[in-house]
């Protein structure tokens, strides 16, 4: 009878520490595997679509087109000044926006922005391009959003020469979900 009120100890002192050691594991990882916040704030992409649109907080996106530059032009041939480092070339992104049913439209625009992504997980914020051909913001007077109609919009980036090879394409944001869309050429 000894034997077995040992054996029924051991096996609970080995139940016991295989529960402690299961609920140590989950309170160290939880922060880390299932916080969308923490993920969101480490700069995770949710989702990969390519080319799209992607609807975000009642706009849909679409990519067309990853152009690259030495220098860019406005519509009377005359160079559009840029802050553009030596070793750098200007990378210009064609996209489509399309505010949906349900957007608010403000009389002078919105604020809309995508940032440019490599392999190397290396962002670009975009850079003003006053008089480029296509729009640089939704908020251009000259040539205001109109609801369910397709915008189109220019971002102008700046990267070094050495990460054209590694650009995957544009990142959209949803802050509301913590979601990142990566929209692919």
């Amino acid at each position: 009878m000894r034997g077995a009120n040992r054996a029924a100890r051991l096996a609970a002192q080995i139940s016991l520490l295989l529960v402690l050691l299961a609920t140590s594991c989950f309170l160290m990882l939880r922060t880390y595997l299932g916080d969308p916040e923490q993920n969101f704030n480490d700069g995770a992409i949710n989702h990969v679509v390519d080319k799209g649109p992607v609807t975000v907080g009642g706009l849909s996106w679409q990519l067309d087109s990853m152009t690259v530059y030495t220098r860019l032009v406005d519509t009377e041939g005359e160079e559009i000044s840029i802050d553009q480092p030596a070793g750098s070339v200007i990378v210009v992104a064609q996209l489509r926006v399309t505010a949906l049913d349900g957007f608010r439209l403000k009389k002078d625009g919105f604020h809309c922005f995508a940032t440019l992504r490599d392999d190397r997980g290396n962002n670009w914020q975009a850079t003003s391009a006053y008089k480029f051909v296509i729009p640089t913001s939704c908020s251009d007077s000259d040539h205001p959003v109109v609801r369910n109609k397709p915008y189109k919009l220019a971002q102008v980036f700046v990267v070094p020469k050495e990460a054209l090879s590694h650009l995957q394409g544009v990142v959209i944001v949803n802050r509301d979900d913590y979601e990142r869309f990566l929209i692919t050429v």
